[in-house]
């Protein structure tokens, strides 16, 4: 049974439209890696699968029998679900241990937030040494650690992370996808990544979808994506 199965959803912007008919599965255990180019509705999808956005048709479901197409974000993270957002959105001017503990919203985390402090500072040693710091004066870096610390308080299953890459230097994208692989092995997480490289994207992915103008044009392996012509047009400059 998948963790996340979606089916035919659909979703918009007052009349515009923006996902069209979108199906997928993220089974446990796996990292799926939902790709496209700006504009054809992987943050539409995120936003969808958080609470953030209300699909106009289609059916979300988590463990088999969560339906979270028509809950508010609040019911969603209680559910076992946590996203990273797009650009992070941090709490800039409270400290990095405060904006963790607020990712301990779930009921469940609020009796482990110390245990859970401390499996952050272990997996992120430098956020522990700047734990005092307001969070917006960190480096980029340092702030996409703080976002990915902050959605693994709630104790989720399924992590939802957005764009992980904007605004990092190359080095720091490798590093994040390297971590998010430790942390699904070390927590037994199921991972969906919104990723535009995909080259990094590859390397941590078990399966991908490829999402162009709002709908899945492709999906398969990592070794099957990479000879897609979606792919092949996309990312490899392959006409």
């Amino acid at each position: 049974m998948p963790d996340l199965s979606v089916t035919g959803l659909e979703a918009g912007y007052g009349a515009v439209r923006v996902l069209h008919g979108v199906s997928l599965e993220v089974r446990s255990g796996e990292t799926v890696a939902l790709l496209g180019t700006n504009g054809n509705g992987k943050s539409t999808l995120m936003k969808c699968l958080s609470g953030l956005l209300r699909p106009t048709a289609g059916r979300i479901v988590v463990d088999g029998r969560t339906e979270l197409g028509a809950i508010p974000p609040q019911d969603v993270v209680a559910a076992g679900v946590s996203l990273v957002p797009e650009g992070r959105r941090l709490f800039p001017r409270l400290s990095v241990e405060e904006n963790l503990i607020l990712g301990a919203f779930r009921a469940e985390a609020r009796a482990t937030v110390a245990e859970e402090l401390e499996r952050a500072w272990a997996t992120f040693p430098i956020l522990k040494e700047k734990r005092r710091q307001m969070a917006g004066s960190l480096s980029g870096g340092q702030q996409q650690m703080v976002a990915i610390a902050r959605a693994l308080m709630a104790r989720p299953r399924l992590l939802l992370v957005d764009e992980p890459s904007v605004g990092l230097a190359p080095i720091l994208v490798a590093q994040v996808m390297d971590t998010l692989a430790a942390l699904k092995a070390e927590r037994g997480l199921t991972i969906l990544m919104a990723e535009q490289n995909f080259e990094q994207t590859a390397r941590v992915a078990d399966r991908g979808y490829v999402l162009v103008h709002g709908e899945v044009a492709f999906g398969g392996t990592t070794a099957e994506l990479r000879e897609s012509e979606a792919v092949q047009a996309l990312y490899l400059g392959v006409t």
